[in-house]
């Protein structure tokens, strides 16, 4: 068996995480959609960004 790259295995990585990710959004009562599986998820600084703003205005 050939050893997988390590492109697949950062591949194989950020399409678990993502999958728990909405995983726990259901177990928590959000409502998902298999189109949030496919979306980017927001950079740390962007978070951050936005919660500034909303503790501001």
């Amino acid at each position: 068996m050939k050893t997988p790259s390590l492109q697949a295995k950062k591949a194989h990585c950020a399409k678990t995480r993502q999958s728990n990710y909405s995983a726990s959004l259901r177990l928590e009562g959000f409502d998902v959609t298999p189109d949030d599986a496919e979306r980017k998820l927001p950079t740390r600084e962007a978070v951050l960004k936005a919660y500034r703003q909303q503790a501001r205005g």
